[in-house]
């Protein structure tokens, strides 16, 4: 069964191919137009679909659009309710519903030779579901617990899959929405809505929640499996922060309740569920996933023996959850995960063609590991461009920033590179069997950047680069089974250092996708003071002329 996956409606649009039971690809729009995220998650874009990413996991997958058995687009119409129904003001939102309707023809338009009614729809909040409990890495049944902005007239799903059949055991109706409260909070910070909250969960940080008190009145769990977020009034809690402002402890103070609040609300959730169901299994999806955080305080403190998040966990996940629903309802059951490098890739041919046309001066490098821990370990910054891209907003080892962690500067050099703000904090990636001696709480290994370790104290001073403020690191654990090459780059750094952790942060700079291709990689290479491209088997030093012959 060859079955494509959409997402197209709010943000984030992305297409997954699964056939046979396996996944096969999977890609995010961005990647491919250099559009942040794709488009902005408003109405008047609600028709735009990702023919980039789905023509090009067509050709991943070797097959035409007329070839495929059924293509899934995540969200179904027939569920929608208007925003006087939901208590929610959205006086565009009729336009979602339109485009909803008429997406198996604008598909057929993008995928010449689809049958437009191959097209079905897959519940925005299944697809989440699916999206994690279908693949997770074990057998079995599994809870699910499922939070977002909002689906087709819910925010929430708490269910158990069993034999790959969904049964839903709770779900919240809008307007009450986490993710949307999220969302009110970044905008009300002054970031960009459906974009920055990984920013919010950052200034959290730096701020004490004083304001919890009173968020709880209005935000908190009702003990049936669902919760209210009504009649917040953020302006009563801090004043709103202009883009151009510099926060003060009044914002982080905010960021600080609004993200201690969350992360109660989603614990009670979560025990309720445990005790629902009885499971010691908790996959979780929706883009509140992505709050490395709370998912940590969920490992440790819900129940649950076993966590897994998918690391496309908003709604680009929802693609793959979607072809994943169909082909398990089409009699096909699909295996665990295969990893996040499920996007685009190039030859080796293919890459030095790239170098070739853009006049760089390069060269074959005889250990491309051995390479860049040297230059690591003189301190220098690299891009590394290796394999398939990363399906999801974490960059894993495939499109990444990487430096040396010893010294507390590079958080400052990494940010100036990116153009983005000082208070965020960079990741270390750490080889698996090294993990534990370092980090402790967050569950290892930890191959996604989606849980928070607390750091050994007689670690915080020889790796202060990877360390926010309040002692904690968002791990990357790297298994040379399944990453041969950044495992060799990270032992060879720590034969030269002592360190067997590297900074990794995403190859991009700030407002722009995470490089995708050669050409990308290029730009963001020649744009800002990077040392070093290691690319493919090639590599590039910012000392050679941009213009000349490649290097012996």
């Amino acid at each position: 069964m060859r079955v494509l996956g959409i997402n197209a409606l709010f943000h984030d649009p992305a297409a997954a191919l699964v056939v046979n039971g396996r996944v096969v690809a999977a890609a995010e729009e961005e990647r491919f137009s250099r559009r942040k995220h794709g488009k902005r998650p408003v109405p008047f874009s609600a028709w735009e679909t990702p023919d980039l990413a789905a023509a090009w996991c067509l050709a991943a997958g070797g097959i035409d659009a007329e070839a495929l058995d059924a293509v899934a687009y995540s969200y179904d119409p027939a569920l929608h309710l208007t925003p006087d129904e939901l208590g929610v003001h959205d006086p565009w939102d009729h336009l979602r519903l339109t485009y909803a309707q008429h997406a198996p023809g604008f598909l057929a338009e993008a995928l010449p030779g689809l049958d437009p009614d191959k097209v079905r729809f897959v519940p925005h909040h299944v697809a989440h579901a699916a999206s994690a409990a279908l693949a997770a890495p074990w057998k079995g049944s599994c809870a699910v617990l499922v939070l977002d902005g909002r689906g087709e007239r819910h925010s929430h799903l708490a269910g158990v899959y069993r034999n790959g059949v969904l049964e839903v055991l709770a779900s919240q109706q809008l307007p009450h929405s986490l993710g949307l409260l999220y969302e009110d909070a970044t905008a009300h910070l002054g970031f960009l809505r459906s974009s920055d909250e990984f920013k919010v969960m950052a200034l959290a940080s730096y701020g004490k929640p004083r304001d919890a008190d009173a968020l709880r009145k209005s935000v908190h769990a009702t003990g049936d499996g669902g919760f209210v977020t009504a009649g917040v009034d953020l302006s009563a809690l801090a004043k709103a922060r202009r883009p151009e402002e510099e926060w003060t402890a009044e914002h982080a103070d905010l960021a600080a309740a609004v993200q201690l609040v969350t992360e109660e609300v989603l614990l009670d959730l979560a025990r309720w569920l445990h005790e629902t169901t009885g499971e010691t299994r908790l996959a979780l999806a929706g883009g509140v996933a992505l709050n490395c955080v709370a998912n940590t305080r969920l490992a440790a403190e819900s129940g649950f023996d076993e966590l897994w998040v998918q690391p496309a966990a908003g709604d680009a996940g929802t693609a793959l959850g979607g072809a994943l629903e169909l082909s398990w309802a089409g009699g096909e059951p699909t295996g665990a995960f295969p990893g996040a490098d499920l996007g685009r890739g190039w030859s080796d041919d293919e890459i030095e063609s790239v170098l070739q046309t853009a006049g760089v001066a390069y060269r074959r490098s005889p250990d491309v590991a051995e390479e860049v821990a040297a230059a690591l370990a003189d301190n220098a910054i690299v891009a590394w461009f290796q394999g398939r891209s990363e399906f999801g907003p974490r960059a894993l080892g495939h499109r990444s920033l990487l430096a040396h962690p010893g010294p507390a500067g590079n958080v400052e050099r990494l940010n100036d590179v990116k153009g983005r703000e000082q208070f965020r904090p960079v990741a270390p990636m750490v080889r698996i069997d090294r993990a534990r001696e370092i980090f402790s709480r967050g569950p290892v290994p930890s191959p996604y950047m989606l849980f928070v370790h607390d750091v050994a104290p007689e670690w915080r001073d020889r790796i202060p680069a990877v360390v926010h403020v309040d002692g904690t690191a968002r791990i990357q654990s790297v298994d040379p089974a399944d990453e041969p090459v950044v495992a060799r780059m990270l032992t060879a750094f720590e034969r030269r250092t002592g360190l067997p952790v590297v900074v990794n942060t995403s190859l991009n700079t700030a407002g722009r996708p995470m490089v995708d291709s050669p050409r990308d990689a290029l730009e963001c290479f020649g744009s800002g003071p990077v040392d070093l491209l290691a690319i493919g088997p090639f590599v590039v030093h910012r000392r050679w002329s941009f213009a000349g012959a490649a290097r012996d």
